[in-house]
Parts: C-alpha cells; structure tokens; sequence
C-alpha cells in the first residue's frame, strides 16, 4: 500500500480529535467529521474544539465538516471514533457514502447494549466486511494532543494493512506496533473499562494500594478468559491493549470510568453521576451488555465483572461487593486461562 495522503476521522469527541490532531501534524490531509453540523461549524470557526480539548489549537490544514459524503471523499481510509452506543446509528448515516472496498480503523470501545457486538463488528454488520483494523492501547486524549509520549497497538489480521495503519499514526512522540488478534485488541478495549469502575471503587471506599493492585491483576485475567471464550488469544490482554491500557486506565486523573467508580464508591448514585458527566463513561454499557440478553458468560468466571454490575444496576452496596469478592471460595490464579499444564 502507498502511504496514506488523506484520512477522514468519525467523531468529534476528545479521542477522535486528538487523533485527527496526529495525523495533521504527520502531514496526512485529515477530515474531522461531527454527527451536528452546528457543532462542525463552531470547531471550524474556533479551529479548536475547547469542550474536550481547551487551549489546543487546531492545525490550518485540518478540515471539518458533518457531510458523510464530503467527509469520505477522496481518502485512504476512515477512522472511526465513535461512541459504541452510538456507532450503529451512524454508520448507517454512512451506507451510501462509504465505497465497498474502503479500509476501515476502529478507535471505539466498548460493546454494544442489546447485542453485544464490538465497534468492527457492528461496521461489518452495516457497511459490509472490508479490511477493519483496531487501534487502541494506553493513550488519554489529553497528554496525547500535547504532545506527550504514547505507545499504541494496531490489531488487524490483514498484515498489511497494519502496517499501513501503522506508519500513518507513528511520530516522535505516538508510536504504534502492529499484531494480528484484531479480536483480542477490541475486547480488551472495552473490558478494561469495566475494572476501571471497580478500581474507581476501590479510591472511593478508599481500600488502599493492595486491595487495588490485586483487584487490577485479577481484573486482567477476567478480561483474558472471556477474550479467550470469544476467539481471542490470551497473551493480547498482557500487552499494550490490555495490562497497559489497563494500568492507565485505572489509575490515572484523567479516566472517566474511574472517575465514576470513585463516585460510586463515595455513595454518589449512577443517574446522579452520569447526569452531571458531558463525555461518555463507556465501561457502564460494556458491564450492562455482558450482563444482558445476549450475555454469554455461561461458565466464565469474571466476579470482578458480575459484582460492578451489582452495584451499577442492582443497587448493591460496594462495600458488600468487596466483602462478596473477598470470601468467594479459593481458586486458582490462572483457573480458566492457560490450562492444567500452566496451572
């Protein structure tokens, strides 16, 4: 494949901006669309976007627009960034402007409620199958529109172009390395989200270092033996799209689903927490839609998992969540995962 010369990214939140930012400064002529054209038009005339990211400014060369077609016309690939929940609505917004053969990246994370289909599945599901591949890794909005250092994963079984992917986003400060589990880089995407509530928890019942760690460990292995359930190779969620966007995602400032757990923790109800919130905590959907009709949890053992969604939507009280975690029966550390013989 030739080098990308043109990129339209779908979605103008804090993620999808920031990575419309990347590949500008790279060169690469980018389309920042919005799903509201009045919001389109406030970005072009501002050429910032200070709801998500106050005080960076766009470069002259990024163009914005909320027309699918104008968006997609001409490029070497679209990038979506959209909200999980809300992905199937526009990309069905997208059937007749999108070409048939036209690559796809998936920077979205989550699963969706009532069918529990991952961002590339649902585009496959409206737009038809094509080269999909997954960006995702430890990587808040925030530092990266500034400029500081982050390391990403490119999942795509089509090699290729990975690495076309790849070479598009890699700077001196963003950094991509690519691999072919596709399917493990996006669950582990959404299923960090949902540790990253109950790490929040932990900072709001304020448990400690200990119970925090462990709870971060033993998160990871749930991630990696549901993965493994649904086709996902288990050494994925030890890398960069799992351990390390975990570990980023349960510990930092800017994490908006630890934020929400901690307010949990602190007695704050769901609606009160989410109402007051203006970006989206996606690790909340993600719990409901592994607990929902299409749930396939049947003999995968994720308590971690099972207990947030208690607290979330069964009104359980956290501290009574810890206590259940803390007297289930003894097992195993890696019980489910690897096999007897890694026992």
């Amino acid at each position: 494949m030739k080098p990308a010369e043109r990129v339209a990214v779908l979605g103008d939140g804090s993620w999808g901006t920031t990575l419309a930012l990347v590949l500008a400064r790279n060169g690469i002529q980018t389309v920042l669309w919005s799903a509201f054209p009045e919001e389109s038009a406030r970005l072009a005339r501002d050429r910032s976007n200070e709801t998500y990211l106050p005080g960076i400014p766009f470069p002259d060369s990024l163009e914005l627009t909320a027309d699918p077609f104008q968006a997609v016309a001409g490029v070497d690939f679209v990038l979506s960034v959209v909200p999980t929940q809300y992905l199937r609505d526009v990309a069905l917004r997208f059937e007749e402007a999108i070409p048939a053969d036209m690559p796809m990246v998936s920077a979205s994370k989550g699963l969706e409620v009532d069918t529990l289909r991952s961002p590339t599945e649902i585009l496959a599901e409206v737009l038809g199958e094509r080269p999909l591949c997954v960006l995702t890794g430890p990587s808040h909005a925030e530092e990266v529109a500034k400029g500081l250092p982050a390391t990403l994963v490119a999942g795509c079984e089509d090699l290729e172009f990975g690495h076309h992917v790849q070479n598009a986003f890699n700077s001196e400060t963003f950094r991509v390395y690519t691999h072919q589990d596709a399917v493990g880089a996006e669950l582990a995407a959404a299923l960090k989200n949902v540790i990253a509530l109950a790490a929040g928890i932990c900072d709001g019942l304020e448990l400690g270092d200990n119970a925090k760690s462990a709870l971060v460990t033993r998160g990871v292995v749930e991630m990696a033996r549901y993965g493994k359930m649904r086709g996902a190779r288990p050494e994925t969620f030890f890398g960069l799209a799992g351990i390390g966007d975990l570990a980023t995602t349960c510990f930092s400032k800017h994490s908006r689903n630890r934020s929400v757990g901690e307010a949990l923790g602190r007695g704050h109800s769901l609606e009160h927490i989410l109402g007051e919130m203006n970006m989206v905590a996606e690790g909340v959907w993600t719990t409901k839609a592994l607990f929902g009709p299409e749930s396939e949890l049947d003999g995968i053992s994720m308590p971690i998992a099972e207990q947030v969604h208690a607290v979330l939507f069964e009104n359980k009280d956290p501290r009574r969540a810890v206590l259940d975690l803390m007297t289930r029966e003894p097992a195993g550390e890696m019980d489910g995962l690897w096999g007897e013989d890694h026992a």
